[in-house]
């Protein structure tokens, strides 16, 4: 990924902390602010809490990444953006993944009543259990232990 290209076409000036935020969001999806600091100190140790912050504000205003807040847990970032995906989260452990469009009847997708909006996306969080924590949920559904 050509970043500082990305930040150009966006009308952005080309900064190190907004290269190194773009390059932590591309490198670890779904990552929250904590996880992008840490990340980005890897390359830029010098590099303020503020400066991340700002450079965040800044890409998801510009869409150059996206927030994401799942109901009960902390901002997260990513960096596909300009589609109509949606998210899954494990009620266990909190992963979240990427899930595309729903396919098939999706009447939940166009509001009963837009009210006046004009409506231009839908958010669709599915929630469950992930892989590796649903083995042991159908061990305690099921009433045995291991």
């Amino acid at each position: 990924m050509d970043f500082p290209q990305m930040l150009r076409e966006a009308t952005l000036r080309v900064t190190r902390p907004r290269v190194a935020v773009l390059r932590a969001v591309y490198a670890h999806p779904h990552a929250d602010t904590d996880s992008i600091i840490r990340a980005v100190r890897v390359e830029l140790p010098e590099v303020s809490h503020q400066a991340v912050y700002d450079s965040l504000h800044t890409l998801t205003d510009a869409g150059l990444v996206r927030r994401i807040q799942p109901a009960g847990s902390v901002a997260r970032y990513e960096s596909r953006v300009g589609d109509n995906h949606h998210h899954v989260v494990c009620r266990s452990c909190g992963t979240v993944a990427d899930v595309d469009c729903a396919v098939g009847e999706t009447p939940c997708l166009t509001a009963s009543d837009d009210l006046g909006f004009v409506l231009d996306e839908a958010e669709v969080i599915y929630w469950g259990l992930c892989p590796s924590c649903a083995p042991d949920a159908r061990r305690s559904y099921s009433g045995t232990t291991t």
